[in-house]
């Protein structure tokens, strides 16, 4: 089943759209559709890539993550305190 789209471009993006069309001999929809394709994909970073977060952006992300309660955070040091209490203590092989 096809899905017919009617898509309205500024007159110099139109004419571009043309002439590349006729240059290459290819049908303006099918340039469109690849267009669209390629714009939709899913892109993975390149390999050993990672994009720098902003100050800006940290900070928009932190303002929406869920924080401890002054009184949340007492008992979780206090919880991780007794659990490093109850640890045996570590013998070292060397001694």
């Amino acid at each position: 089943m096809k899905d017919y789209l009617t898509l309205r471009l500024p007159t110099e993006l139109a004419r571009a759209l043309t002439r590349w069309a006729r240059t290459r001999d290819v049908p303006k929809s099918a340039i469109v559709r690849e267009a669209v394709a390629r714009y939709l994909a899913p892109t993975a970073p390149p390999e050993g890539h990672t994009r720098r977060v902003t100050g800006r952006e940290l900070a928009a992300r932190w303002a929406t993550m869920p924080h401890l309660t002054p009184r949340e955070a007492q008992d979780l040091a206090a919880d991780v305190a007794a659990a490093r209490e109850a640890l045996p203590p570590m013998h070292v092989a060397w001694e």
